[in-house]
């Protein structure tokens, strides 16, 4: 059996959190770590496009569409549509999650 995969995108909000990310740990003077991370965050995100419903759905909605990946201390909110899925912020895990 294979497995279709799905095409993924960053939203602007997801791409400007990483680089905050990655900022942030570059004023701790640890660059390294803030690397290291992201590119955990994007190997963790690689594994939607074959399992897009690997991730929780995120608590605060319970709408099966809005999901979540966990990689400490970060939450990768996403959005299966269709045709594709989109990666819409990366947070701390401690941060609740507010619709605008």
């Amino acid at each position: 059996m294979t497995v279709q995969s799905k095409p993924i995108a960053f939203a602007e909000s997801a791409l400007c959190d990483l680089e905050d990310i990655q900022h942030w740990y570059t004023e701790q003077l640890v660059p390294d770590v803030g690397e290291r991370l992201v590119r955990e965050l994007v190997v963790k995100v690689e594994q939607l496009a074959a399992f897009p419903e690997s991730g929780r759905i995120v608590p605060e909605f319970g709408i099966n569409s809005l999901r979540e990946l966990i990689h400490p201390p970060f939450r990768l909110v996403y959005c299966i549509d269709v045709a594709m899925i989109f990666i819409i912020r990366v947070w701390r895990s401690e941060r609740l999650i507010k619709l605008l």
